[in-house]
């Protein structure tokens, strides 16, 4: 097998297809973001303390960069956080760059069934010559980050697509964090066959972060361990704030809604320009618009086989039928255009033929979205839009890392339907900010939780407030950015050393 923890395979190149597929590292073109907006948000202590932490760190790091490094630049909450924590940090004098792997469809295949088993899910563990595949696609990347990356620098690498480049990259002096954003409430056989494959490589770095405390792996340096949860970013497109003539006339031009008001289906870009709602969604079936008196529940989630969609499609096929007056919209990314997850069409189609199945007068309420990928501020807007019309929100996870979908519909007073399964359960306070249900499995809990809430809009309301109040407290990007100055400034002291 492949010596993952030098990151160097053993007997087996790639294939001249495979190097086909390879290119090289991108580095992912980022402005800089002042944090002065938040100040409407905090008081002037707590923005006090964040330009502190931002304007030491960049003293402790002066001269040296602090990369983050994953797998995709669109598609999933590693990509949506660092779009807006990477900006933040550099408005705030740090050197802070964003690279993105390259890889194979093969190793992503991989990748994907190890983050499946680092969840406790059952996945064929990739064999021997699949990690040596793995560990070639490592070298391949380690050679283009050796010419960007300095002594002293900081690199944080995300997930188990590449912790393979950990010893890599330690090889040649940078400091080195590992970010896992998944884990297992209660590790089982499947959760350490995944850190028995990673743990050889994953053991040099410096600093291990976690989301939470309950994930730190066997055979891990618990002194090594900082535990900092994801956050959100309230003036980003996907959360900045609609009014709801504005929501309806995105709504429209997406193809969900049919709106005849003079509002534009506009919104505010990351670099503060005007954007435009131009590209529509998909819908299985056709391109029904949501009826204008209907009570909505939406789920949005990639389409992954952990957020369980089938179920939701069969949840409506057993528990809303009669419920003429209710809609379910299921979104997700437009199928193809997130390189790393290559199960998506498989589950995407396993709820069209879930849908296919259900009576005539059901399909009609049952929403299969894509929603487009073309522009990722358009696709923000978009999702912002389908949360703001929702009655509800639901985040049915089998397990969950964090799920920030929670809290990105929290924030938008929305009263949510949760899975008590990882950082869900941190985010929502049953029964005050939100309603959790035990059983993730349990279809029927879910049903009666989400109608509970559609038939008393007083109490959603309640909860919703009580939401947006929670996000504001724990899960604003200012939290985070002090966390990682934090780190980054712990490592700094080391790396003016060498």
């Amino acid at each position: 097998m492949a010596d993952i923890a030098l990151g160097v395979a053993a007997d087996r190149p790639l294939s001249p297809a495979e190097d086909d597929e390879m290119t090289s590292i991108t580095a992912v073109p980022l402005d800089s973001r002042s944090i002065d907006p938040f100040h409407a948000l905090l008081s002037d202590d707590e923005q006090a303390q964040v330009e502190r932490s931002l304007a030491r760190t960049a003293a402790d790091l002066s001269g040296r960069t602090l990369w983050h490094v994953n797998s995709t630049a669109e598609g999933g909450g590693v990509a949506e956080m660092l779009s807006t924590l990477v900006p933040y940090l550099r408005g705030g004098g740090i050197d802070a760059r964003w690279a993105v792997i390259e890889g194979t469809d093969a190793f992503f295949d991989i990748t994907k069934r190890i983050h499946n088993l680092l969840h406790g899910a059952r996945a064929e563990r990739p064999s021997a010559a699949e990690m040596d595949l793995y560990a070639e696609v490592m070298a391949h990347n380690g050679e283009d980050l050796a010419d960007r990356v300095g002594p002293g620098d900081v690199v944080v690498f995300h997930d188990p697509q590449t912790a393979g480049l950990i010893p890599l990259v330690r090889a040649f002096g940078a400091r080195v964090v590992w970010q896992c954003h998944v884990g297992c409430d209660e590790p089982n056989r499947h959760t350490r066959a995944a850190w028995d494959l990673l743990r050889p490589a994953v053991r040099h770095s410096e600093r291990f972060v976690l989301t939470r405390p309950d994930y730190l792996w066997d055979g891990l340096d618990a002194d090594r361990l900082r535990i900092v949860p994801p956050t959100i970013d309230a003036f980003s497109p996907k959360n900045q704030e609609l009014s709801p003539e504005t929501t309806d006339s995105i709504l429209a031009a997406a193809g969900l809604g049919s709106d005849g008001s003079s509002h534009a289906p506009t919104f505010e870009r990351v670099d503060g320009s005007v954007g435009r709602v131009r590209h529509r969604v998909r819908c299985h079936g056709g391109h029904p618009a949501l009826r204008g008196d209907a009570k909505v529940a939406t789920q949005i989630s990639r389409w992954d086989r952990l957020k369980d969609p089938v179920g939701l499609v069969r949840m409506a096929a057993d528990h809303l039928r009669a419920r003429a007056d209710v809609d379910l919209i299921l979104a997700g990314p437009e199928i193809g255009t997130v390189t790393d997850d290559p199960e998506s069409a498989g589950v995407y189609a396993d709820c069209c033929t879930a849908w296919d199945a259900l009576e005539p007068s059901l399909r009609e309420r049952v929403h299969l979205v894509q929603v487009p990928m073309a522009d990722d501020d358009e696709n923000s807007a978009i999702v912002n839009a389908l949360q703001r019309r929702s009655d509800v929100v639901i985040q049915k996870s089998l397990v969950e890392g964090f799920g920030l979908t929670v809290a990105e519909a929290m924030w938008k007073r929305r009263p949510v339907v949760a899975s008590a399964v990882g950082g869900i359960q941190d985010q929502i306070e049953h029964g005050r900010s939100g309603l959790v249900v035990e059983d993730p499995h349990d279809l029927a809990g879910v049903a009666t939780a989400v109608l509970s809430l559609l038939d008393d809009p007083t109490a959603a309301e309640q909860l919703g407030t009580e939401a947006r109040e929670r996000v504001r407290t724990y899960f604003l990007a200012p939290r985070q950015l002090q966390q990682w100055c934090e780190l980054a400034s712990e490592l700094a002291p080391a790396a003016s050393a060498a």
